[in-house]
């Protein structure tokens, strides 16, 4: 066995060409994955349901919100995979759009969603007409003079409020984007001000919960309790995450977001079930008993961003963490497709196996994106290897040697029909 001393190696440490900051970087990451093997399946598993998610592309427009929400976690994943595919497939998605938001409703929050990743991308080609289009929306957005008035949610020119409580994930994080980007005042004064006036009209300070829109204040549960849809809050408290991710440290409206999202995260954590989830009702499961993946995935993203940035305790929301990840990692069969996901709506609704929409897989890669990093970081959160989709065999027969009797058999059952004879 050969011995180098300590010189020898220094000295040829200094003969050896430097390393470039990419290479270091690499260096480093390929050190990170083998310190949290984890982290490799949690890609793996990733990459296995945005293929799914290409190969069946959704029947909705690209700049509707539903796209908007599937391309936020798409446009999250495909900046922490290898895969430049991903990337490619959003920048094709661009330029099939002209860079455009949405064209029949532009004043409304929901077709602004897609701005997220534009803005996203322009970050890394710096290409001006990416931003034309949101830069022309957004402003005209914050110059109308929309900050008072009725909140109510039911007449069109309200909905260019954010009087229901999924626009709080669609516009208010381009908001934040731009200032980011710019330093300029107005973008974060406008998120501010929109923000807090949607917050005092639909925050139940009593649950620490949103309600949809004001027609739920006086509704109720089967059990008696208050309405309040996951997938709504979801929206909300992974919207917080995105906003909270581009503000400064120093922005004047970091406290008021990061007081919010707290408050919230303390509720959603004890209203996590047993088994992982997140039903589609918080305050009614039992009425709503299956677990529902894209309020669950939107919760799982916000509780792991708010470990990784410092805002939340590791030791007592990890745990709420890996469960919520397991679960939904139970809800992918192996093609890659995510289950559970409650169709569009604008409350809780029974949910199957079989349903699926891209906002779920959206929130999914939100979720996964984030549980990686955590992983990298040394966080004990497994992935759990996927189920094994369950495929349903039949076979049948006429039983000639028995008075012409037909029997069958599947996965699940067995049985026979007798002949008259």
């Amino acid at each position: 066995m050969i011995r180098l001393s300590a010189t020898l190696i220094l000295a040829l440490a200094a003969a050896a060409p430097a390393c470039t900051a990419a290479e270091t970087a690499n260096v480093q990451a390929e050190t990170a994955h083998a310190a949290a093997p984890q982290a490799a399946a949690t890609m793996a598993l990733m990459s296995r349901v945005a293929d799914w998610q290409m190969a069946h592309p959704s029947k909705h427009p690209t700049t509707d919100w539903t796209s908007g929400a599937l391309y936020s976690g798409f446009t999250h994943f495909a900046l922490a995979s290898s895969d430049t595919k991903y990337l490619a497939h959003l920048r094709q998605l661009g330029e099939q759009e002209k860079w455009q938001l949405a064209k029949n409703k532009r004043f409304f929050a929901d077709d602004q969603c897609i701005a997220q990743t534009w803005i996203d991308l322009n970050r890394l080609d710096k290409r001006p007409e990416q931003m034309t289009d949101t830069l022309a929306v957004m402003n005209d957005f914050i110059v109308r003079t929309t900050a008072t008035g009725d909140m109510k949610h039911e007449k069109k020119q309200q909905l260019q409020r954010w009087t229901w409580c999924d626009a709080l994930f669609m516009a208010p994080p381009v908001l934040a984007k731009l200032f980011a980007d710019t330093k300029e005042p107005k973008w974060e004064e406008s998120l501010l001000r929109e923000y807090k006036q949607t917050t005092d009209y639909l925050f139940d300070k009593d649950e620490n919960l949103f309600f949809r829109d004001h027609s739920y204040f006086n509704k109720k549960e089967a059990n008696g309790t208050k309405v309040f849809w996951s997938r709504g809050n979801g929206w909300v408290f992974a919207g917080l995450a995105n906003i909270l991710r581009e503000l400064p440290a120093d922005a004047k409206s970091r406290p008021y977001f990061e007081d919010l999202f707290k408050k919230m995260a303390k509720r959603l954590a004890e209203l996590q079930q047993t088994d992982g989830s997140w039903h589609a009702s918080l305050l009614d499961p039992a009425s709503f008993p299956v677990p529902e993946t894209s309020g669950t995935g939107f919760f799982t993203y916000g509780f792991a961003y708010g470990i990784k940035a410092g805002l939340l305790n590791d030791k007592t929301y990890s745990p709420v963490v890996a469960k919520g990840w397991a679960r939904l990692v139970s809800c992918v069969d192996s093609d890659g497709k995510l289950g559970f996901v409650q169709p569009i709506g604008q409350d809780p609704k029974h949910v199957t196996a079989d349903m699926t929409e891209n906002y779920g897989v959206g929130a999914f890669l939100l979720a996964g994106t984030e549980i990686r990093e955590l992983q990298l970081k040394g966080t004990p959160i497994a992935t759990p290897a996927a189920p094994a989709q369950v495929k349903s065999h039949v076979s049948a027969r006429v039983v000639a040697e028995r008075f012409d009797d037909f029997s069958f058999e599947n996965d699940l059952i067995a049985g026979r029909f007798y002949s008259q004879r």
